[in-house]
């Protein structure tokens, strides 16, 4: 009988710096949440992983209505 192995991979989280544990394998675009400060992540490099914060992609859609005004 077989065991599947699964690996813990570790990265730092860009925020505070701590170890996240990530499960393997570990994908490009995958989310996770830093444990210690709560950062919403996602992996943007898998050899070596590195993290990165999930940003909302621009959907030209909300201007800055700050900057229209009515003349």
């Amino acid at each position: 009988m077989s065991e599947l192995k699964t690996q813990a991979v570790t990265a730092a989280c860009p925020d505070c710096g701590k170890s996240v544990h990530l499960k393997s394998p570990v994908r490009m675009g995958q989310e996770v949440s830093c444990p210690h400060c709560d950062a919403e992540l996602e992996v943007i490099e898998t050899d070596p992983v590195e993290l990165d914060w999930i940003y909302d992609e621009y959907d030209g859609e909300d201007d800055d209505d700050e900057d229209e005004q009515d003349w």
